[in-house]
C-alpha cells in the first residue's frame, strides 16, 4: 500500500534533552504530551553515548544485523516520522569522525545535549499499516478528518 499526503500547514516545535536522558523515549513522550498527529523530526544536534541500530541488511525475519553502540559520538543527523511508532534513521560520527547509520531501535543515551527541531503537519494524520510486501508497519498518511 503506499500513500500520498496532500499539503499540510506546518507547526514548529523545539526541545531540548540532557545527559543520560534516553532520546527516542523521551520523544515519543514528547509527542504523546502534545498530542502530535503527523509529527517528524527537522533538525537534531548532540552526542549520546549509547546507541541500538537495525542496519540496512536486516528484514522482519532476520533482524541479526541490530548493532549496539557505546562510547561518544556526535549526531550527525537525525531524520523520520514519530507517531503512532517512530521510524528514525539516525548518523552518529565516532572521535576519529568514523560515521555509522541505521534505524533507531533505542539506548539512544544522550551524553551532553540533544537539540531537536520536531515539525508537525498539522493537516494530516500519520498511522502504521503492516506491509505484506515488506514485513513491516508502514507509514500511512491521513488527513486529520480521516477519524
Amino acid at each position: 500500500m503506499s500513500s500520498a499526503g496532500g499539503g499540510s500547514s506546518l507547526q514548529v516545535h523545539a526541545v531540548r534533552f540532557g545527559p543520560g536522558q534516553e532520546l527516542l523515549g523521551s520523544l515519543q513522550a514528547f509527542v504523546e504530551e502534545r498530542r502530535l498527529r503527523a509529527p517528524f523530526i527537522i533538525t537534531c544536534v548532540g552526542s549520546v553515548t549509547k546507541a541500538t541500530l537495525r542496519l540496512a541488511n536486516a528484514t522482519a525475519t532476520n533482524t541479526n544485523q541490530v548493532i549496539q553502540l557505546s562510547g561518544r559520538f556526535e549526531i550527525v543527523s537525525l531524520v523520520g516520522t514519530l507517531n503512532p511508532e517512530a521510524h528514525l534513521h539516525i548518523c552518529l560520527s565516532d572521535p576519529e569522525g568514523r560515521t555509522v547509520g541505521g534505524h533507531v531501535m533505542g539506548g539512544l543515551e544522550v551524553f551532553t545535549t540533544a537539540e531537536v527541531v520536531v515539525g508537525e503537519a498539522v493537516d494530516l494524520r500519520f498511522t502504521r499499516e503492516m506491509d505484506e510486501r515488506t514485513g513491516f508497519p508502514e507509514l500511512v498518511i491521513g488527513s486529520q478528518t480521516d477519524e
